[in-house]
């Protein structure tokens, strides 16, 4: 009998034990862990210029991203063979560059395409700021920054109004998200105003 009585003992200990911890967790506060993102190492910032021959333009871009030539928009053939792409293979980022000629299209309509190129991601941003774009050398055009989740939040166009028109926008291969793309976004658009402010036509 006094081992019955020994054995409800401890269990009725074990059952006090075990209310006594609900009961203390569930008067303390629960603080939900903030959502987080992965760290990401950026690299040094040092330049490489692109001048290749044939090609009516050069600029500076960055050692750790590679110049890859366009061939194809949206399946067709380029208008011209001076479009690139300036890749970053390390933030699944790229510049798309197109170049076209004034003469072969009528510059008030290149400029118009550039804005409704830009204006297609109004249903999503939360913002589009645009500035002026004037270099010492001589390299003009119009610098749209897009806020809110949108496929490209950084775009450009220069042109010196008469034989050059080059546009570029960065793309990521990812959902677009400005909370998580944000540091990397805002690294690369250091090596887009680099980009401009070294560029030259030939």
């Amino acid at each position: 009998m006094d081992n019955s009585f020994h054995k409800v003992k401890i269990s009725l200990n074990w059952l006090f034990f075990g209310a006594l911890i609900v009961c203390i967790a569930c008067n303390s506060n629960f603080v939900p862990k903030p959502r987080g993102y992965f760290k990401i190492e950026l690299p040094e910032k040092r330049y490489q210029v692109f001048n290749q021959p044939g090609y009516p333009y050069t600029f500076e871009y960055p050692l750790y991203a590679r110049i890859i030539k366009d061939s194809t928009f949206f399946g067709d053939a380029t208008e011209n063979p001076w479009w690139i792409n300036v890749d970053f293979p390390q933030f699944n980022g790229r510049i798309y560059v197109s170049y076209k000629q004034i003469g072969v299209n009528k510059f008030d309509k290149l400029l118009n395409d550039a804005f409704a190129l830009t204006n297609k991601h109004t249903s999503k941003a939360s913002s589009i700021d645009d500035s002026l774009i004037n270099t010492p050398n001589n390299i003009h055009g119009m610098f749209f920054k897009v806020g809110g989740n949108v496929a490209t939040a950084n775009q450009f166009f220069v042109t010196d109004s008469v034989k050059h028109f080059l546009r570029g926008a960065l793309y990521f291969d990812a959902t677009p998200n400005e909370d998580s793309l944000g540091v990397v976004d805002e690294f690369l658009l250091k090596d887009m105003k680099h980009m401009i402010s070294t560029f030259k036509w030939k």
